[in-house]
């Protein structure tokens, strides 16, 4: 089980580059403080999976605008092509929750893989980063 998240938090909604991300994690010892990041923090080998969420949370459209997301990890099974009942194999996900304003009302509301099948990123380098700054000896 992991019980990994990391937390991006957008201080003006639709600015996708200005955020501040908090990695949530146990390591070998316990509990680790928190780690933080600011996009300048982000490696540049790690920046195009984080383009990735960002690409995922465009897709609420113009009424909501993301103000904060969480990020698990977690495992998928994977079924047969011919056969949808069969399943072949496991792999690992990024799901998202989102946290989003109403840019009329200004009203919020929470947002999940249920809502929008495309907070499921199965991208294996989505993958790689939550794993990256999820393991304490990125610290």
């Amino acid at each position: 089980m992991n019980n990994a998240e990391i937390q991006i938090q957008f201080s003006t909604p639709g600015k996708w580059d200005e955020f501040s991300m908090t990695c949530v994690y146990e390591d070998t010892d316990g509990y680790r403080p928190p780690a933080r990041y600011t996009p300048a923090d982000i490696p540049a080998d790690q920046a195009p999976a984080m383009q990735a969420v960002v690409a995922a949370l465009v897709g609420l459209g113009e009424d909501w605008q993301a103000v904060q997301v969480w990020a698990h990890l977690m495992t998928a099974t994977v079924y047969n092509e011919d056969d949808p009942y069969t399943p072949i194999g496991q792999r690992d996900e990024v799901a998202l929750d989102v946290e989003a304003v109403h840019a009329e009302t200004g009203g919020r509301r929470i947002f999940t893989v249920y809502d929008y099948p495309e907070f499921i990123i199965a991208d294996p380098a989505a993958v790689d980063f939550f794993r990256y700054f999820t393991k304490a000896s990125n610290r």
